[in-house]
């Protein structure tokens, strides 16, 4: 590489800081929007410029770029992710029920693509597999009876083993138009400390408010709190009908200070308790890097709080922004216990989606402590595996228990969930035991499973009971809904991103074939970014087996 002189570099280095907070901060919001929708129609094309560019960038070795292409290192030595268990293959025989927590989050997918886009490749901890195929849009089958939501199966061949089947559990919630959303009261908790002092962090925070603010209505309310070094009640409750004044303070926040989130916490719930309304949507939702550093910070003790809150009927979710010091461990277990949802915010674009189009799925709950359980036929199923949901799986006993926490799903929101297993009959991944029996064909022979879900209406404290067969019949993996087979493909990309283990002969270009040959509809652009995240995965794959 040329080297520059002192001096120059400083004026080029100076010259591009400028460069890029010009670019950052000038843009006015028609601009911004105008970006926006460029951006998306941009994804519709083939082949994706920005794919071919993070293709070559992560291509090239470090000494060999020129100074204008340097990226800044994502440093992520302080990030936090929680451990993922690992979900084992099971012989029916031996445990033939699986239970687990849906799970609604799509938090992970867009992480990913932070790390991806930044020519990078996530930690495994990062990638959950069920947040990676729920963040899209499917044509599932609307409800056709007094249940809030649809369950629909399908099976069929598996495209990573040759002697196995895929099990698909969909849900599909009621969809609802945000004007038929009950009265809101929501509490925007802000994290305003020093270490949100970065575009990424506070300015899109800002703007992930300002859409959320500009839907509004006069029967919803929105108190502001921030926190840095102390907690602060920044706006009282006021009425949606208020924008200018609720976006003045919105714009007026500036991060600097330490992190003291508990007592700021604490405030938001009172603040919402002030303002709670009856049958009525009541939310806090928490804006931060989740670098709480002062006061009480431990993941166990500030879920505990949450856990006890969320029996008042208002519910917490988290938006995540930024990269180094992110704790995704904390934000997502707050979530999870407080009746919420976690979601990573990396753009505005990722904001519109959260707090714009999907609104009614992110703030309006139809069921809660939604829980799954299957049970194999021992006379069909020789093996089985559930795909994700590592950390949502439960006790057999925890299906029946009402006060055993599970997840929640919101109006409209979309639910996927995979089982691999084995047919009997067929090798599977775990050899026959040398001293013990063939199972016995005990059970009906025409089913491979019995699927029960259980699900409590809103503020209800009594589960209502689902439960259907799954029939002993399957179709080839072409033959498969154009859903199933993107999901799938979804799938894939984080099993290669988590390792591989369970994906057979499926490599990069055969999942971003798969991905391309299902991804219309496509409204707005996401299945197309898809097929380019793929692209980028596959180079930085490729040059890591190199190094």
């Amino acid at each position: 590489m040329r080297k520059l002189p002192f001096l120059g570099l400083v004026v080029l280095l100076f010259s591009a800081l400028v460069s890029g907070c010009s670019e950052q901060h000038d843009m006015s919001p028609a601009a911004v929007e105008s970006a926006d929708e460029q951006a998306v129609q941009e994804h519709h094309r083939a082949p994706s410029p920005r794919a071919h560019a993070m293709k070559a960038r992560a291509a090239m070795p470090v000494e060999a770029s020129a100074p204008e292409d340097f990226v800044r290192p994502l440093v992520t030595d302080r990030e936090q992710y929680a451990e993922l268990p690992e979900s084992p293959v099971r012989l029916t025989a031996e445990h033939p029920v699986s239970t687990f927590s849906i799970d609604v989050d799509t938090g992970a997918y867009s992480n990913i693509r932070r790390f991806l886009n930044a020519g990078r490749l996530p930690p495994r901890d990062a990638v959950r597999i069920e947040e990676l195929v729920n963040y899209f849009d499917y044509e599932y089958p609307q409800s056709k009876n007094a249940t809030p939501f649809s369950l629909s199966t399908e099976v069929f061949d598996s495209p990573f083993k040759s002697e196995a089947k895929i099990l698909k559990i969909a849900l599909r919630a009621d969809d609802r138009e945000t004007s038929d959303l009950p009265p809101a009261n929501l509490v925007f908790l802000v994290d305003v400390s020093g270490s949100m002092d970065d575009d990424k962090k506070l300015p899109l925070v800002k703007q992930t408010l300002h859409i959320l603010t500009e839907q509004l209505r006069p029967q919803d309310r929105v108190a502001i709190v921030t926190y840095a070094s102390g907690e602060k009640l920044a706006l009282p409750s006021t009425s949606g009908d208020k924008k200018r004044e609720i976006l003045q303070v919105v714009d007026s926040l500036r991060a600097g200070g330490a992190t003291a989130g508990e007592q700021a916490l604490q405030m938001a719930y009172r603040e919402a308790e002030k303002s709670f309304i009856k049958n009525g949507i009541n939310r806090i939702i928490l804006a931060t890097d989740g670098d709480f550093n002062v006061g009480v910070s431990d993941t166990k003790a500030l879920t505990s709080m949450v856990a006890e809150k969320r029996k008042s009927g208002i519910s917490l979710s988290a938006l995540g922004y930024g990269t180094g010091n992110y704790n995704e461990a904390m934000m997502e277990q707050i979530a999870d216990v407080g009746n919420g949802n976690f979601f990573y915010i990396d753009s505005r674009r990722e904001a519109k989606k959260v707090v714009g189009r999907e609104l009614s799925a992110t703030l309006m709950t139809v069921a809660q402590d939604v829980k799954i359980q299957v049970e194999f036929n021992p006379a069909t199923v020789r093996e089985y595996r559930l795909i994700g949901y590592e950390n949502r799986q439960l006790k057999r006993e925890d299906f029946n228990n009402d006060k055993v926490d599970a997840g929640e799903i919101g109006a409209g929101a979309k639910v996927t969930a995979f089982y691999e297993f084995v047919p009997v009959g067929n090798k599977g991944w775990i050899d026959d035991s040398r001293y013990s029996a063939a199972p016995a064909s005990k059970g009906k022979s025409d089913e491979y499973a019995w699927l029960k879900l259980r699900y409590k209406l809103p503020g209800g404290s009594q589960s209502k009971l689902l439960e259907q067969p799954v029939a002993a019949k399957s179709k080839a993996f072409s033959a498969a809904s154009s859903d199933s087979r993107f999901a799938l493909a979804v799938t894939a990309y984080g099993e290669t991103l988590r390792g591989g283990e369970y994906n057979g002969s499926l490599g990069w270009d055969e999942i971003r074939k798969l991905a391309a040959d299902t991804k219309s509809p496509d409204p707005y652009g996401d299945r197309a970014e898809f097929i380019d995240l793929i692209e980028i995965a596959k180079s930085l794959s490729s040059r890591k087996q190199e190094e």
